[in-house]
């Protein structure tokens, strides 16, 4: 899923909640990684914790799932590392790098005005 697909909805009859834009280009070629992100905020608007504002669990969700893309992507590299293997080893290190940006409040997780927008203008249906 390297685009959004808008006509989408959720069983709740919601749209799904934007991934953030920054954060599509970064992973444009990580479909699987997109899909794990579309998959947590879909979560968030069909069974929200009650407590929490809608927009931290969001951001919550959004940083768990980055920085378990770190943590694989670092488990790629040490085995890169381990087979000696050059190529694999540059390549796992620009992924690593890349999940690092992903992360980044200042780069990938930068700009959430989009879906902030959108739990905002659905949280009377949500939940």
């Amino acid at each position: 899923m390297t685009d959004q697909d808008a006509s989408a909805s959720l069983p709740n009859g919601l749209p799904q909640p934007p991934i953030p834009q920054r954060l599509r280009e970064l992973l444009k070629d990580y479909p699987g990684h997109l899909a794990r992100i579309q998959d947590d905020l879909n979560n968030i608007v069909e069974d929200p914790f009650k407590s929490t504002p809608l927009f931290e669990q969001a951001i919550w969700a959004l940083e768990g799932r980055t920085s378990a893309f770190i943590r694989e992507a670092q488990a790629e590299l040490e085995a890169a590392q381990e087979a000696g293997e050059p190529n694999a080893i540059a390549k796992a290190e620009a992924k690593e790098e890349l999940m690092f940006s992903a992360r980044s409040a200042n780069d990938g997780l930068g700009d959430l005005k989009e879906l902030r927008e959108y739990l905002k203008i659905h949280k009377d249906r949500i939940g």
